[in-house]
Order: structure tokens, then sequence, then C-alpha cells
């Protein structure tokens, strides 16, 4: 991958770079953020030490994935960002759909392909010199899924073969473009701009789910999208509740 190529076939107006490798895309912008002017999406070609909401590892191969951050400034604090990996979320969605791949997201930060999870999301904030804050945002997208990767996850995971076929820089600019429009939106209107859309693309809308924290059973309900503040809403016996991002995973009923 080439970043002055990326640069150039986007219309992002964002700087990018791009390592052979690192440890985490994500930890390596988080510290270079108090000294950023401008946004910058950090692109590696192989990234040996991912991380996964909650404390958990994203696993990738090399050359197999799409692993890269993009560290970008919003004048507001922390309060004005919620939802925004749900509006990250829909943003990629939509580029993937655009490019010929439709897929679906799950709430708050997974977006999956019949079913299985093809990328993931996480979002790190770090305060900025001038009381703004710094939002790292961290994406994991599988092209290919090697047979011994996913014995490695230990689980059912997705690959998009047909993208993995586009030159990389042609991909990277078509997400960049994607997300950069999205978060200048986000800025403007926080995440009621990007509900309606998240809902849209929701894999388990009307479907039956529990609600986990930990391995312990917390809700149980129906799966009714999100509201405007990105709280999943969950139709239960004892009406509907909104449910807020956290430690929390959603499992289809078994």
């Amino acid at each position: 991958m080439n970043a002055q190529r990326i640069m150039s076939l986007s219309h992002a107006g964002v700087a990018v770079e791009v390592v052979a490798e690192t440890g985490s895309t994500n930890a390596d912008l988080l510290a270079r953020a108090p000294l950023l002017s401008a946004p910058l999406l950090l692109v590696a070609e192989h990234q040996t030490a991912g991380r996964g909401r909650a404390g958990r590892s994203w696993l990738s191969s090399r050359g197999h994935a799409l692993t890269f951050s993009l560290a970008w400034k919003f004048g507001g604090g922390l309060h004005g960002l919620t939802g925004l990996p749900l509006a990250i979320g829909a943003a990629l969605a939509e580029t993937l759909g655009r490019l010929g791949q439709p897929v679906q997201l799950k709430w708050p930060n997974d977006v999956l392909k019949d079913g299985d999870k093809l990328a993931g999301i996480l979002v790190e904030t770090t305060p900025a010199p001038d009381g703004a804050v710094w939002a790292v945002i961290g994406i994991g997208l599988n092209l290919v899924m090697p047979d011994e990767l996913e014995q490695q996850i230990g689980r059912s995971v997705a690959a998009v073969p047909w993208l993995a076929r586009m030159e990389r820089d042609i991909l990277l600019a078509a997400i960049l473009d994607g997300l950069a429009e999205a978060l200048r939106l986000f800025e403007r209107t926080g995440f009621a701009a990007f509900s309606a859309r998240w809902n849209l693309l929701h894999g388990w809308q009307g479907r039956t789910v529990v609600i986990l924290d930990r391995g312990e059973v917390l809700h149980e309900g129906v799966a009714a999208g999100v509201d405007d503040a990105g709280r999943l809403l969950l139709d239960t016996d004892g009406g509907r509740i909104p449910i807020v991002a956290g430690d929390v995973s959603l499992r289809i009923k078994s």
C-alpha cells in the first residue's frame, strides 16, 4: 500500500501514513495524538497486537486484512461522542455496500456478513491540549480468512474475497472518504443523523436476543433497533427498554 496514492485517490483531505508492521495502530495514534494538528489515517500492512472491544484481541494475518486507525479531533468533549462507534459502523457498511459487498450491523460495533463477524470497530479517546478530544477509530476488516487463523479465533468468521481482489489503495481511499464524510456530519449533528441509517442495516432487527455481561444474562427480548442516542432498544415482557453501550455482548438466543 502507498500512502501518497491513497491520498491522491481520496477526496477526504486527510493525511495518510502506511507502515509495514506495528503492534497496534490505535496505540500508536493514541501516543501521537497530543502532537497532531490534523486528522491522520495510519495503516499497517500487518498488525501484531490488534485490540478489540473490552480488551479482546483482534487477530489478523499478513496480507489478508485491512488494519488501520483514524485520528479525528472533536471540539465538543467526550459527551458529544455518544454513538460514534455506531455512526462509524453505518458509514463503513454503506461504503462496503457501494463497493458491491452488502453487509449488516450488530450492536454496538460489529460489521456482519452472512451472520458472521467481518469487521470490528474500536474507538478510544485522549484529551487534546486545547480542551478538545481526539478520537482514535480503529478498524479491522477481514478480506481473506485462512483456515488456520479461523481455527485460532475459534469461531466462524466472515471475509470478502471479492473486495480482496481490489487494489488496496483504491479500497482504502473509498473507506477513508466514507469515514471522513460521516465524521464531519457527526460533528454537526451527533448520532441523530445516523440512527435511521444504522437501523436499515441492523442484522438482528426483530430477532430474539439476550444481553450478556461477563457471561451473565442481563436482559432478554426482541431487538428493535437503536434510538437517536445509539442505545439498543429491546422489547421485553416488561416493555421496551434501552440498553447502553458498555461491556456487553449480544447473542442470538439459542
